[in-house]
């Protein structure tokens, strides 16, 4: 249970602070993956997409209109399953028979952000025919 505690405490913190990422200022890679040698390195957060890079799924959470509330996001899957509420500001774990929870009040890499843009960009698609 303590190794679940912890992992949560760990995602909720990472959520509620940002996660710092190093960024090259002429073309914007990470700087372990920038190639044009410049050498021009800016401290900086991950944005809520890249964020959602790593996502193993995203359950948005909609009113009956259709309207963005929030959505879980999945981190972590088979042990221990990890749920991130962007709607409750709650980090969710489960394993096994365990359960356990972190809040999280800030969002500096605007997670919920991206999450309600990929919805916007979804219904869209489907309301233009596009699947």
């Amino acid at each position: 249970m303590q190794e679940l505690i912890e992992h949560v405490r760990t995602i909720a913190n990472d959520i509620h602070k940002g996660l710092p990422i190093r960024e090259c200022q002429q073309c914007w890679a990470e700087a372990d993956l920038c190639e044009c040698g410049t050498q021009s390195l800016l401290d900086g957060i991950m944005s809520g997409h890249d964020y959602l890079n790593d996502a193993l799924d995203i359950q948005y959470i909609v009113t009956g209109q259709g309207e963005y509330i929030g959505a879980r996001i999945l981190v972590a899957f088979g042990g221990p399953n990890i749920w991130v509420n962007t709607h409750t500001g709650i980090v969710e774990g489960y394993w096994g028979g365990d359960y356990t929870t972190n809040a999280f009040l800030n969002d500096p890499m605007d997670v919920d952000g991206a999450c309600r843009e990929l919805w916007n960009c979804q219904t869209s698609a489907l309301f233009m025919g596009d699947k």
